[in-house]
């Protein structure tokens, strides 16, 4: 699949999916899709659940807004990436907020540290710089949430 960065065997993240992309993911074996996008975005996909559900899949949405994301909201969107049938889609407009939150799922469970999840980040290739709010959110939830605290 194009535009895809796979995390790991459970997690994978995208940006804004197409039908096509789907129908690839359910060739792969993949069991569920969380979708990171407001409906108020341009370029949302109106019938999205509709379609992810007809091909079989699991699907959630929970919009995250970068602007106004706060811990609680984040907490509730890594336990339901805990609770998604594996392997699963994550994706948003650009992969940012899907590989911000596939990521600190994952620097939470594993107990890293902001430093190890970032690296890791770079090893993946997303470049954490390039968005700095998101950057400090995520550097300020891994800190206070991770299993080494």
């Amino acid at each position: 699949m194009e535009n895809v960065k796979k995390i790991n065997n459970e997690l994978t993240v995208a940006g804004q999916v197409t039908l096509e992309q789907l129908q690839q993911a359910v060739s792969e074996g993949y069991k569920s899709v969380l979708n990171l996008r407001s409906p108020d975005e341009q370029g949302f996909w109106s019938d999205e659940p509709q379609q992810v559900e007809a091909l079989g899949l699991d699907y959630v949405n929970m919009p995250v807004k970068v602007e106004t994301l706060t811990e609680e909201q984040t907490t509730e969107i890594l336990k339901q990436i805990d609770e998604l049938p594996k392997p699963a889609l994550i994706h948003c407009g650009k992969q940012m907020r899907a590989g911000a939150m596939a990521l600190m799922n994952i620097a939470t469970r594993q107990g890293m540290v902001p430093e190890q999840a970032f690296h890791k980040a770079g090893e993946i290739g997303f470049d954490c710089s390039a968005y700095p709010k998101m950057k400090e959110f995520f550097e300020q939830y891994v800190s206070k949430h991770s299993k080494a605290n």
